[in-house]
């Protein structure tokens, strides 16, 4: 895990549809291929322009890319917004409880992957660490934008947006700090962020912009484990057979650890521990009121989730089974990306417009909402299958253009805040 990545030996231009620059990015690609779609893509032009040439060559190795990003990582992406899609369009009970709460931690660590390697190619081309700080920045303005106007559509779903934003920025504090110390954190947060967002859900329940940070289960929060894993993943080789592996491994136990624990520990703890609240508490809590001066006019923290296993409940437990998920689906996508990578290429993708899609998802629940038709396709022979196929149709339909409609609006508007000069610093 104390590993970093290697990334291209010289600036190379991405400008995508021109065959002979794509020529010239896949020859550049050394030991690790560049994957940063998505919320987090940084294959501007404006950066690869003007960043120096490295003055290290390593030996080239093969790599499973397309147009110098990660194939497993992009369908990874995909693959959570599919589940999203099925959530929230679908009827089948045990697709609805594979995907529940699972797709959002795979879709929160595919961010801090990416996250983490759009900072370390930046520091590798050279670049300075204020440069990185200030593209964060502005994409976290642009998201939590973005965020807000799909919360005023008011749908019956949670918009993680706002809460992504707030990671960007938080996770300013790791993204220079070593391997170990990102490893460490992460798994501190899976022990510490569930009670702390839970008592930020009680304070923070009347100021919106606080609960984004730590007001509850879609709170920044409540998912920085899942984000700061996913740094610590970023670190690694992804197109190795070995990173696989592990990753797979890892998920497989994590995830046979938190099972056992929810079948045979957790509903005698959980008993227990609701019978001692409520002898703390009583039985009909007085409701707080709402006029009184803060924090007189606050709620009673549902200390009851630290034990659950529910979807989106942020528990340490909770959180434990969707990593394990996770780096299961992530581990089998690198596998299979270097033996069979043209399967993954429908739902990379999807995941190389992971933003415009995401919020599509809204949008027309909101239409279908709006127009008294429903948004569920309950009783439809064949539903879920139906919305596979037209998600990963739409998202190759998107994906045809150079960027994606959101995506472009997010590379326009952190480009007023990054560097238009050369820096003068070298790859060391």
């Amino acid at each position: 895990m104390l590993s970093s990545i290697k990334l291209t030996s010289r600036s190379v231009r991405e400008y995508e549809g021109d065959a002979k620059i794509e020529d010239q990015v896949a020859n550049n690609l050394d030991n690790k291929a560049v994957d940063t779609p998505g919320i987090t893509s940084s294959h501007d032009s404006a950066e690869t322009d003007n960043l120096p040439q490295s003055s290290v060559t390593e030996p080239r190795r093969k790599t499973h890319s397309i147009k110098g990003r990660l194939v497993a990582l992009d369908a990874v992406r995909g693959l959570a917004v599919l589940g999203m899609y099925l959530q929230h369009f679908g009827s089948n009970p045990s697709v609805s409880a594979l995907v529940s709460g699972t797709t959002t931690l795979l879709f929160v660590l595919c961010g801090g992957i990416s996250y983490s390697i759009m900072g370390q190619r930046m520091m590798d081309r050279g670049a300075e660490v204020v440069a990185f700080r200030a593209r964060m920045l502005a994409r976290a303005v642009f998201v939590d934008i973005i965020g807000y106007f799909l919360i005023m559509l008011n749908t019956s779903y949670g918009i993680i947006l706002p809460a992504y934003a707030a990671m960007f920025v938080l996770a300013l504090v790791l993204f220079r700090r070593s391997t170990r110390t990102i490893v460490t954190t992460a798994a501190v947060l899976l022990v510490t962020a569930p009670p702390l967002m839970i008592l930020g859900s009680s304070l923070f329940s009347k100021a919106y912009l606080l609960s984004d940070i730590a007001g509850g289960p879609m709170s920044a929060l409540a998912l920085t484990p899942a984000f700061v894993a996913g740094m610590a993943i970023g670190r690694f080789n992804l197109t190795s057979l070995r990173t696989a592996l592990s990753l797979a491994g890892s998920g497989i136990v994590m995830l046979v650890i938190g099972k056992a624990l929810a079948a045979f520990i957790l509903p005698n703890w959980r008993l227990h521990f609701e019978q001692w609240l409520i002898s703390v508490l009583g039985t009909a809590p007085v409701q707080p009121d709402e006029y009184a001066i803060w924090p007189l006019n606050t709620e009673t923290p549902m200390w009851q989730l630290l034990l659950g296993t529910a979807p989106h409940s942020a528990s340490t437990f909770q959180t434990l089974i969707g990593l394990g998920i996770s780096l299961l689906v992530l581990g089998l996508a690198c596998f299979v990306a270097k033996r069979f990578s043209t399967v993954l290429v429908p739902f990379a993708a999807v995941g190389r417009v992971a933003l415009t899609m995401y919020a599509i998802q809204f949008v027309v629940v909101w239409i279908l909402d709006l127009t008294k038709i429903g948004h569920s396709l309950e009783g439809v022979p064949f539903a879920d299958i139906m919305i596979a196929v037209a998600t990963l149709l739409l998202g190759l339909m998107i994906a045809q253009r150079p960027v994606g409609p959101l995506e472009g609006l997010m590379r326009r508007f952190d480009r007023l805040f990054s560097p238009t000069q050369p820096v003068s610093q070298t790859v060391k």
